[in-house]
């Protein structure tokens, strides 16, 4: 047998449990296409939450970080698994929506001044056999991506993050979709287009109009709000894990609160990608989170929300601004913090616990 499948398989014990998971990743991925790759989004952070909190209420002692059940656990199987985990649910649903935009009559036609439809993650796609498939297939590919990261990169990072960055990249070229998109203005950094109203003919020929410059999110891309936001999200971050112990409660409530944004209510910002890495960055260069080690923790919480806001708002820029699809600016920057997380701790310069706290977390 191939090494590397030998190797999978021993993380589950046998072939029948390997394709039991990959089952429930088709499924998971088809869930999301169906129902929106946005809204699926939303409901891991309400299982996040769940599960943290069941975890916390049932944890012995004091050290609650210590009885998390990452993998067997709500968090684990729910949240971050096949049914709702970002690299299944939501990288399959907007491998869907790319697919669907292609596809006439899966998506309303797109309107003058619009996005293109290929980034409306926020769509419910409904149940077409072809579309769902489509999401079924990316659920699969993103269970299988995190496996093989977990089980053969020794850095930790977060391969969650990273797969569905990578996902949404690989739906990119095997739609027919530009990489990286053509940027306008005067490099893919600069957003002035957008600014001053500037737009470009559709694709095909059409006399529909779209921005020549599509940012992510038109109230949060100018670098000192996006700071601004990543320093609050992150002190915020920070607290709940010195407080809890939870590694991933500041993430849930962050990814539920896009519930809002789904809704329609104007400029609820998007702060998962800076809570992630601010508490894992809290319980870096810490091991006692009281007193003064608290003060430490929270400021750098508060750095790394920072870095993750500007991360994100860098990513957004070269890699959705001027594509035709959704690649998830979040994703990339919790790939690069957890990143320089994970080399700081191989480097042997930040302590033990902070890798052994569930922040990458294990295959499942």
């Amino acid at each position: 047998m191939d090494p590397v499948a030998l190797q999978i398989l021993t993380n589950f014990g046998s072939a029948t449990d390997l394709v039991f998971w990959l089952i429930a990743a088709f499924a998971g991925g088809c869930f999301g296409a169906a129902i929106g790759a946005l809204p699926a989004f939303c409901f891991t952070g309400f299982a996040v939450i769940a599960g943290e909190a069941l975890t916390l209420a049932t944890a012995s002692g004091t050290d609650a970080a210590a009885d998390l059940s990452f993998v067997s656990g709500m968090t684990g199987t729910i949240g971050f698994g096949p049914v709702f985990g970002p690299h299944i649910a939501f990288a399959g649903g907007a491998a869907a929506a790319a697919y669907a935009a292609k596809k006439e009559g899966a998506m309303p036609p797109q309107e003058d001044g619009g996005y293109h439809p290929g980034k409306d993650i926020a769509y419910a796609l409904g149940t077409r056999p072809d579309v769902l498939a489509v999401g079924g297939i990316f659920g699969v590919f993103g269970s299988l991506s995190r496996w093989s990261l977990v089980t053969f990169i020794p850095v930790g990072f977060d391969q969650i993050a990273f797969t569905v960055f990578l996902s949404a990249l690989i739906h990119r070229i095997v739609f027919g979709y530009s990489l990286f998109g053509s940027p306008g203005g005067s490099g893919y950094f600069d957003m002035t287009p957008f600014e001053n109203g500037e737009e470009v003919a559709a694709d095909g020929g059409s006399e529909v109009m779209r921005p020549a410059v599509e940012p992510w999110l038109p109230h949060q891309y100018k670098w000192a709000n996006v700071a601004m936001i990543g320093l609050v999200a992150g002190l915020l971050g920070g607290f709940m894990v010195i407080q809890t112990g939870s590694m991933f409660l500041g993430f849930g409530i962050s990814a539920a609160s896009l519930t809002f944004l789904n809704l329609g209510v104007e400029k609820i910002p998007v702060t998962h990608h800076m809570t992630l890495p601010a508490s894992a960055g809290a319980t870096l260069f810490v091991t006692d989170l009281s007193g003064s080690g608290a003060l430490i923790a929270i400021a750098a919480a508060g750095v790394f929300g920072i870095l993750g806001a500007l991360v994100g708002e860098a990513g957004q820029r070269v890699f959705y601004a001027h594509g035709d699809t959704h690649v998830d600016p979040p994703a990339f920057a919790i790939f690069v913090c957890t990143l320089l997380i994970g080399i700081l701790h191989f480097a042997g310069i930040t302590p033990a616990a902070a890798a052994d706290a569930g922040v990458f977390g294990v295959p499942f």
